[in-house]
């Protein structure tokens, strides 16, 4: 049966709907109404290596068996749909026609799949050992997220680097890293029966004959997408310097050591939290993947050019370390690192 699924987010969201479009599945991106016009005119452009290929391929959400559309938020009738994908960047969601459709999307109980970096403060109260910590410093405007019931909010670590190339049009993502989505389960069995159902059928999509990357995995664990973090602090976050960004390799390589301390320490902090280690991903796994990141992170990218807010996953972990009573003064200079950057942009500006 087709699902209808909204996903918020037309860059990063284009990688997960093109998945759920070759699985026979229906969805709409919401975007400004320049892309969405774009995207409805021409469709979009997912370009993703299949195994032992060594070209890209170039997968037309016109040719697959799904039905895609693309919309301004404004526009959006949230009857329509049986999930909701968020994969915009956190501090989007401050937007005033954003935030609107987020309120009806809270007061319809959709079920919300989120696959941003920063995992939204419902699903942070899912954890007992953090449904009381003060943790709304680190978002950009947390009242966004008050609506919304934690047992109708997951977490999918976003694993996949994919980024647009500067020189293509808003409807054309290019997959470097075809790693998969880490989905942790909702409240109710019956969300969880449609992820396990949409699981499966991504998992069953050929193309040519070939298995294709980037699948949907579902896990019990409200834990399994939190091993992002490690990741994110010891290579996303480092990527930022004083002076110019670097890329994540250089960020992990240049100091394996130093890296090696940062990854074990917030992993640490999720087994304080309650993960258990087979959550988490071993350092030298993530270290490997690295080497072939030769750009800076979003993150990085994102503060020079001049945005004057970004995810702070950095702060987040920070918080939590203090609150825990297990600070990491590495981890105190990187969020110092960012802080400066971003009060240089806001200066300027």
């Amino acid at each position: 049966m087709a699902r209808n699924i909204l996903i918020l987010g037309a860059s990063y969201g284009s990688l997960l709907g093109t998945k759920l479009l070759m699985a026979g599945h229906n969805v709409t991106l919401v975007c400004r109404k320049k892309t969405a016009d774009l995207i409805n005119r021409e469709g979009t452009e997912v370009r993703i290596k299949l195994r032992d290929e060594p070209e890209h391929r170039a997968i037309h959400s016109r040719d697959l068996p799904g039905k895609l559309d693309a919309m301004p938020p404004e526009d959006v009738d949230v009857s329509r749909y049986d999930l909701v994908g968020l994969a915009m960047q956190e501090p989007q969601y401050t937007n005033h026609t954003i935030r609107m459709l987020m309120i009806k999307i809270a007061e319809a109980k959709l079920p919300s799949l989120s696959i941003m970096n920063m995992p939204p403060l419902p699903y942070l109260k899912r954890i007992p050992a953090l449904a009381a910590m003060n943790l709304e410093d680190a978002y950009t405007n947390a009242g966004v997220w008050d609506r919304f019931e934690p047992g109708l909010v997951s977490l999918c670590s976003p694993d996949p680097q994919a980024f647009r190339p500067p020189e293509e049009g808003a409807n054309v993502l290019h997959v470097g890293l075809p790693t998969n989505f880490k989905a942790a389960t909702f409240a109710d069995e019956a969300h969880n029966r449609l992820l396990r159902e949409l699981e499966a059928d991504i998992d069953a999509v050929r193309l040519d004959g070939q298995d294709v990357p980037v699948k949907l995995k579902v896990f019990d664990s409200l834990f399994v997408p939190l091993a992002k973090w490690s990741m994110l602090l010891t290579g996303n976050y480092r990527c930022i310097t004083p002076t110019e960004p670097r890329s994540i390799r250089d960020a992990v390589h240049t100091d394996l050591a130093q890296s090696r301390a940062i990854y074990d320490h917030v992993d640490a902090l999720a087994r304080k939290l309650g993960a258990d280690p087979k959550d988490q991903v071993p350092f030298e796994k993530y270290a490997k993947a690295a080497e072939s990141l030769l750009k800076p992170s979003s993150a990085a990218r994102a503060v020079a050019n001049g945005a004057p807010f970004i995810e702070r996953v950095d702060l987040l972990v920070k918080l939590i370390s203090h609150q825990l009573g297990e600070p990491d003064a590495e981890i105190d200079r990187t969020v110092e690192t960012v802080d400066r950057k971003l009060d240089e942009r806001i200066i300027e500006g």
